[in-house]
């Protein structure tokens, strides 16, 4: 599992190297509380270089608490609609990998799939962005539609 992940992690990192010169303001870091990371700092970029249409999202996050020690690891696929090229519909969805810990010792680790769906504020020239997206959950016992996150972020 951890060597898929950081697999895939290589390749986006290799994505963003050569999409840097040709997707002019296409890339936004954001941080997001609730969503597929439940705390996370996240890098989402554009396929083409309009700043709307296909792209990804990647990030890491978790939450300490009593002790525990969890971290999740959010990576999906979105679109990005608009008549404005200012406010966007997003769809999409992704894959979050989770591990939590206790003193060193592991607890437990998996995963759930999630859905996105919401409103972004963002300029197509750069600049503050912010989100508020229902991110309904399907795990093995089922799936999970009131889940929802916001973020805020910078467009670059």
């Amino acid at each position: 599992m951890k060597k898929i992940l950081f697999g895939i992690i290589f390749l986006m990192g290799m994505n963003f190297t050569v999409n840097a010169q040709n997707n002019p303001n296409s890339k936004n870091i954001f941080f997001e509380l609730g969503g597929p990371g439940l705390a996370s700092v996240n890098y989402d970029m554009r396929f083409n270089n309009n700043g709307k249409g296909l792209g990804f999202r990647a990030g890491v996050g978790g939450f300490p608490s009593y002790g525990v020690n969890l971290v999740t690891v959010p990576i999906g696929i979105n679109y990005l609609a608009s008549k404005d090229n200012k406010n966007f519909f997003e769809f999409g969805a992704g894959f979050t990998a989770m591990s939590a810990s206790e003193s060193g010792s592991g607890i437990f680790s998996g995963s759930f799939g999630h859905l996105s769906l919401g409103y972004r504020l963002q300029p197509m020239d750069g600049g503050f962005t912010f989100r508020a997206i229902l991110n309904p959950v399907i795990v093995e016992e089922g799936f999970f539609p009131f889940y929802a996150g916001i973020g805020f972020g910078w467009k670059f």
